[in-house]
């Protein structure tokens, strides 16, 4: 008798770790999805159950994905639409695939538990994403401008958009348009190398919590704004290789400064 009531406890026990091992359908199908059109994925990518068998990449908690982290992997491919299901997912790191084209589609900004974001270009509508702390669409051949939208993303730390083709001005908040001068959290402005033209916003001397600002081998034109010494906690600050005329402000008050 006590053996068959082992028995019993341990096929129980087993079928519930089999169902907690079993990935979300929403979530299989979206990974099934991106698996068909995309290639160079990780060849650990295989059978029915990716939370189950640690596909690489892949994080999940209690059957839903929650990390997507494929940097760097070579992965080829185009097409974004299954992306918006995944929606308990917390970090996407997408970013240095040269073969990854295309853009995420506008559906990413219902991933509201969404707080990182390697990749781009990306739609108006990541300005949804209120939990986004890292935002970073580096190192890819995206052009267009910056979307101002992204100056609703209140909680964003890390701003990188370096090493791409942007074009146009640096988003300035007007009226009910956002810009990037309400990001008062952020601590990392970084848009070297890009096509960026006009002004340096007078208005980024009000985001006193910036440590690091790279504007440097843009477009832009003018000159320096006075108040840039407002900001008191860079560490480094990068202007070169721009069409800037006139003087530099006075920055003898930012203490921190080690790079100019």
């Amino acid at each position: 008798m006590g053996s068959r009531i082992q028995v019993w406890l341990l096929i129980v026990f087993t079928q519930i770790l089999f169902i907690a091992a079993q990935t979300n359908s929403d979530d299989l199908a979206a990974l099934h999805a991106i698996k068909s059109s995309w290639q160079n994925l990780p060849p650990s990518w295989k059978g029915s159950d990716p939370c189950g068998s640690s596909w690489d990449g892949i994080a999940c908690t209690n059957s839903h994905v929650t990390s997507i982290k494929l940097a760097g992997v070579l992965v080829s491919g185009s097409q974004f639409g299954d992306i918006a299901s995944f929606t308990n997912l917390q970090f996407l790191d997408l970013s240095n695939n040269i073969g990854l084209k295309g853009t995420l589609p506008p559906s990413i900004g219902n991933l509201k538990n969404l707080t990182t974001l390697f990749f781009g270009p990306i739609p108006d509508s990541i300005g949804s994403l209120q939990l986004l702390v890292f935002l970073a669409l580096n190192s890819n051949s995206f052009s267009g401008p910056i979307p101002p939208s992204i100056g609703n993303l209140l909680n964003l730390s890390w701003l990188d958009l370096s090493d791409n083709q942007l074009n146009g001005t640096i988003p300035v908040s007007s009226g009910p348009t956002p810009g990037l001068d309400m990001l008062i959290k952020a601590k990392h402005f970084v848009f070297d190398n890009n096509q960026l033209t006009g002004n340096i916003p007078r208005t980024l001397g009000l985001v006193q919590t910036l440590e690091m600002v790279r504007l440097d081998w843009n477009s832009l034109n003018g000159s320096v704004p006075l108040n840039l010494n407002n900001l008191t906690s860079v560490s480094e600050l990068y202007l070169s290789n721009n069409k800037l005329t006139g003087p530099l402000p006075n920055l003898t008050g930012m203490n921190f400064l080690t790079y100019v």
